[in-house]
């Protein structure tokens, strides 16, 4: 018999990586989507044939109990959310229900249809906001900054507690920033990618950026899909942080990516105030010694690695689309 997962959040970066992940491991995967009349099968679209989709909605409680009672999958991916922490200051609320009360409507659900189904919910580097320690690992107290972050402590918290009072196979993965060609654009490293692209392409001749000092641990989203899977794995359910280990500024990103297109970053860059936070994480990096130890993961692709593929990928995306 096949194993069954369903991943919720399914068109999105992590969930196309991890779908692809999942059809090599032999899994049927379903696929979960809001209805919506501007669905974007763009990063899913050469495995499309391959899964299953099933219409529900984290705002509707009843539509996921439906999809858990009509699938009956051995794992569910908790993946979908309002994940741009900028759109979370604008919208505050529609954050707090999808990404934060979500986790609950879909815990209750599998706590009502079956709870031996395995349930991975991802959590966020963007819960230690900021950090009360250097650097973070899974006892690391929670200080978000942003109502984005404060949604997914709520998300992960709700998972413990259904964890340890229903007695069911929970577990969060604490994501440090994870990148990739399938990034969305809004994120600062893509911007930049794609920017960078379009630049070589004379297309656009500036890239307008906030905070250049802010530091993230930046990895890559295709390694970090396989920490989710192995987390489900464990014959006990845990939270693990998962992340590089290193940390390194908005402003290296840019002198990499610039020097993969052979261009002076200085010529380009202009920092803009308008995209500065309300509240600015200055400093994340994580402590992947658990998830090395237990889950025996480590990440394959390096951060310099990663933003020379972005920018590499986008000048040929750029130039297919003149």
């Amino acid at each position: 018999m096949k194993k069954k997962a369903l991943v919720t959040g399914i068109t999105g970066q992590d969930g196309s990586y991890l779908a692809e992940f999942l059809l090599e491991q032999g899994y049927e995967v379903i696929g979960m989507m809001r209805r919506s009349s501007t669905l974007n099968f763009e990063r899913i679209a050469h495995i499309q044939d391959s899964i299953t989709f099933a219409t529900a909605d984290l705002l509707d409680e009843a539509s996921m109990i439906n999809v858990i009672r009509d699938h009956n999958p051995d794992e569910v991916y908790n993946l979908a959310a309002q994940s741009f922490v900028q759109t979370s200051w604008s919208q505050p609320v529609l954050t707090g229900e999808t990404t934060a009360l979500g986790v609950t409507r879909l815990l209750d659900a599998i706590r009502m249809t079956n709870r031996e189904i395995k349930f991975y919910q991802a959590s966020s580097s963007e819960m230690f906001g900021k950090v009360l320690e250097v650097p973070q690992v899974e006892t690391t107290p929670f200080y978000p900054r942003s109502p984005y972050g404060v949604a997914k402590v709520y998300g992960h918290w709700i998972t413990v507690n259904y964890r340890e009072s229903y007695n069911m196979h929970a577990s969060s993965g604490i994501l440090f920033n994870h990148e990739s060609p399938r990034r969305g654009l809004e994120f600062v490293t893509r911007k930049i990618s794609h920017t960078v692209a379009q630049i070589v392409c004379g297309i656009k001749n500036s890239l307008p950026l906030g905070n250049l000092e802010a530091k993230r641990d930046w990895g890559y989203a295709k390694d970090y899909v396989q920490a989710m899977w192995k987390m489900l794995q464990q014959d006990s359910p845990d939270d693990y942080v998962v992340a590089s280990g290193e940390t390194h500024s908005v402003k290296e990103v840019c002198q990499i990516a610039f020097d993969e297109a052979g261009l002076d970053m200085e010529k380009y860059v202009k920092v803009d105030e308008k995209f500065f936070r309300p509240a600015e994480v200055d400093l994340l990096v994580g402590d992947p010694t658990k998830a090395k130890n237990k889950l025996h993961w480590e990440p394959e692709v390096s951060f310099e690695q990663l933003i020379r593929m972005m920018v590499s990928a986008d000048i040929e995306l750029v130039r297919k689309s003149l």
